[in-house]
């Protein structure tokens, strides 16, 4: 695989014709749950507000799926992080979480959720690392039962929950 120049990385909104690359970004950084394509097609599409590309020498290098939750709009759900192994080590998940923050469609958010596996130490340490730089609390349990709802076929997905606005109450 060709190295990615290390230079400074560009965060933007995907659009649908940037899909299959994403595709093929998340199917490259396991453990991640592989999506079809036409899914990365729809998050591009529909959700690009809540989706970050970072590129790094015009190579897309990492990307963030989210959501702000439509029944909580303080909420966002981080469906996927994905750093390329080029660019790890970088701070790149940190900077595209960061970077989502600072956009308009989240002004109201407060907290931030995903889910994690016990097993994906990446993640783990990437939401824990991003809670510190935010000097916030970080919380977790068990959401999505290995045995419930994934009828043994998936271990359990715990949900962790970020909660900014702890953060912002003592900055006002």
């Amino acid at each position: 695989m060709e190295l990615i120049d290390k230079a400074t990385p560009s965060l933007r909104k995907p659009v649908a014709e940037d899909g299959a690359e994403i595709w093929k970004l998340i199917k490259a950084c396991k453990p991640l749950d592989e999506n079809s394509m036409y899914c990365n097609l729809i998050q591009c599409d529909h959700f690009r507000d809540t989706c970050v590309l970072a590129e790094l020498g015009g190579k897309p290098a990492g990307w963030v799926s989210a959501y702000v939750m439509p029944n909580d709009p303080s909420t966002l759900f981080v469906w996927q992080v994905a750093v390329s192994s080029e660019a790890r080590g970088m701070g790149l998940g940190t900077l595209m979480l960061k970077g989502l923050l600072q956009r308009d469609v989240c002004k109201d958010v407060e907290r931030i959720q995903t889910t994690i596996t016990r097993s994906n130490a990446a993640s783990w340490k990437l939401f824990r690392k991003f809670a510190k730089q935010q000097d916030a609390r970080l919380s977790s349990q068990a959401y999505f039962g290995e045995a419930l709802h994934f009828q043994g076929k998936h271990n359990t997905e715990y949900m962790v929950t970020i909660d900014l606005a702890e953060e912002m109450d003592k900055a006002a």
